[in-house]
């Protein structure tokens, strides 16, 4: 079953229909952006989360100790990092963020755990819409197991991204918003569309 993040979450309601939708993963933005959120906002708006959910914090090339102090003060479970890698280790896992140019080499490992592809930045890191293009990457030469796919998925496009990819887990953010604000309906139709092909990938393999 392909894993599903949706990302830029800033209010209560929007957390709640993510639980709700079957997401498993709920992705607070700490850098700068439209959807930048505090420490203290993310853990008042998601106490009531079921511990399963896995509460991931979004960072551009931050400091060791600023991202360590948000872990703390938001109690997440994993960070993803865009721009410069953390070059030390935190205490939860990292999501490092490779921005997908034409002709890619893919960064040698580092120190994180998890890697996401996502469209190269425009005026902000990530969260712009954009589809990268997935033919610059090779699936087979990627860490499947270990793959986040971002970059401008929507309801309509998230079950081609899963059949090209492979990947653990599907990352969405203005993919599933109606006028820069999250749209609930297109959080469950991304969530169902993920869910119908992760289905039909299993029975047909």
């Amino acid at each position: 079953m392909t894993r599903i993040k949706i990302c830029g979450l800033s209010t209560q309601e929007a957390v709640e229909t993510v639980v709700n939708s079957g997401a498993d993963y709920l992705g607070f933005v700490f850098a700068k952006s439209p959807r930048q959120v505090t420490a203290e906002l993310v853990k008042k708006i998601t106490t009531n989360v079921p511990a399963e959910m896995k509460k991931v914090g979004v960072f551009v090339s931050p400091s060791r100790d600023e991202v360590e102090t948000a872990i703390q003060a938001a109690g997440l479970d994993l960070v993803q990092i865009h721009g410069e890698p953390l070059t030390e280790a935190v205490s939860v896992p990292i999501i490092r963020a490779v921005s997908i140019r034409k002709s890619q080499t893919l960064p040698e490992a580092g120190i994180e755990d998890y890697l996401l592809l996502d469209a190269p930045p425009t005026k902000y890191m990530g969260g712009n819409g954009e589809v990268f293009d997935w033919q610059a990457v090779n699936p087979t030469e990627l860490p499947q197991d270990k793959l986040f796919v971002a970059g401008g998925l929507t309801p309509e496009n998230v079950a081609a991204a899963i059949q090209y990819f492979n990947p653990l887990a599907v990352d969405v953010s203005s993919g599933v918003e109606t006028n820069g604000k999250k749209d609930y309906k297109k959080i469950t139709a991304f969530c169902q569309a993920v869910k119908e092909e992760t289905h039909v990938s299993a029975t047909n393999h």
